[in-house]
């Protein structure tokens, strides 16, 4: 492996989690370069001090290209779309013109393993998606591996539960008065602290052997009522009353994630990837949450 002070990081999408990864662990890199699909988005990238690049997934600015032939580490964070893989579409020639990569990591989602009834699923359970968003990531998936293969270097795929961290979490629902308590009998969910998976991503990149798909998910799934109800206790305000899932108005992607029940086990991260999560379960993170709410107001 390059050492630290000589990795040149690329990021092709830099949203919410790629951004907390760079403000916890960008200091290991000697250039971080990162992509943003508007001029406002990359404006937003430079205001954080990052070298950024409009990239749309049809074609590389010069700057781009210059950075990804230098690059060693390359970090995706974009969903595929219709056409597939954008980052494979519009920067793959570059990538492959590449002498010096050695890492690539790709972050994806445990949707790809549809429902399991509420049973447990592992990286050795064969993903069996629901919907065509989900046949995306399973795709994406694929063609990084074989990406990966092709170029000789190592790519790991980082399997995320739900999101949640600072500014996107039940504390700042309940604050807002949005929270609402669902629920569906036996439902759970598995999530991820973005912290967390920002650590995950720094253990690949000095482990990169593990894998190559690693499921990035906290140690409890539960019932996502309990999580609200939770947060609300730790707040001091009244919980939201309970709604039916089958009465609850919600849009065709927020019914879709309900209907996969699964529990996600995390053995490969912790044991291989020897990831100590700082949030193992969503008590944690939610306390967290809320003494960080308290100290900004």
């Amino acid at each position: 492996m390059t050492e630290a002070n000589a990795r040149r990081l690329v990021i092709f999408g830099c949203g919410y989690s790629a951004r907390r990864f760079v403000g916890l662990f960008g200091s290991r890199f000697a250039t971080i370069d990162a992509t943003s699909r508007s001029a406002d988005g990359a404006a937003a990238l430079v205001a954080d001090g990052l070298m950024a690049h409009v990239f749309d997934g049809t074609q590389t600015s010069p700057a781009l290209a210059a950075a990804i032939a230098t690059a060693t580490h390359v970090l995706v964070s974009a969903a595929p779309g219709e056409a597939g893989d954008p980052t494979l579409r519009g920067a793959g020639s570059a990538l492959e013109a590449a002498e010096t990569l050695e890492w690539i990591g790709y972050l994806s989602t445990i949707g790809v393993y549809g429902d399991a009834g509420g049973g447990w699923v592992s990286e050795d359970t064969p993903p069996a998606p629901e919907n065509e968003r989900g046949l995306r990531r399973v795709e994406a998936e694929s063609d990084w591996l074989a990406f990966g293969r092709r170029k000789g270097v190592s790519a790991q795929i980082f399997r995320l539960a739900g999101i949640y961290g600072p500014g996107r979490s039940a504390v700042e629902n309940l604050r807002a008065g949005t929270a609402r308590r669902l629920v569906k009998p036996g439902q759970v969910f598995n999530r991820i602290h973005v912290d967390d998976i920002a650590a995950a991503v720094a253990a690949g990149m000095e482990r990169p052997d593990v894998g190559p798909v690693i499921n990035v998910t906290d140690d409890e799934p539960a019932a996502p009522q309990d999580v609200v109800a939770y947060a609300a206790e730790s707040m001091g305000l009244p919980t939201p009353p309970d709604i039916p899932f089958e009465t609850a108005e919600l849009s065709p992607m927020a019914r879709s994630f309900y209907s996969s029940n699964k529990r996600v086990a995390n053995t490969r991260l912790r044991r291989e990837l020897d990831v100590a999560l700082g949030y193992p379960t969503y008590r944690e993170g939610i306390a967290a949450l809320v003494r960080g709410s308290v100290e900004e107001g």
